[in-house]
């Protein structure tokens, strides 16, 4: 459905340090890195990117919203959760089974440095 989902960043030294063991976590390879140093990463069709916002305001998160990263097992979400929480990142939520989303997948959610909400999801069924 999508191509690619970009976030802001106000310190992109800072969501590399997040991101890369987050993103490792979850079997994607180092980011490639823009001229402008915008981080990229890209697996199986899937791009996901943090950029400093072209307008030069500053970057900030969405209430309510969520980016929620497919993992292929309990220990990559494990993983991701923990590489998240130990590189600057905070938990939203503990992984464990979401018995309110459909198929009861297990899951975790993390806050990046930036505020931004992302998660990840193995055995998910929508």
């Amino acid at each position: 459905m999508f191509t690619h989902i970009m976030i802001g960043s106000n310190d992109l030294a800072k969501a590399k340090a997040f991101y890369a063991p987050v993103m490792k976590g979850l079997g994607f390879p180092e980011p490639s890195e823009m001229p402008n140093g915008n981080l990229f990463y890209s697996k199986d069709g899937i791009g996901f990117g943090i950029c400093t916002p072209a307008n030069g305001d500053a970057a900030c998160h969405a209430n309510g919203g969520t980016i929620g990263f497919k993992a292929s097992s309990k220990e990559q979400v494990d993983a991701f959760h923990a590489a998240g929480i130990a590189n600057g990142g905070s938990c939203e939520g503990e992984p464990g089974v979401r018995q309110g989303a459909p198929g009861a997948p297990y899951g975790a959610y993390l806050r990046d440095p930036d505020g931004n909400k992302i998660c990840a999801f193995a055995g998910v069924t929508l």
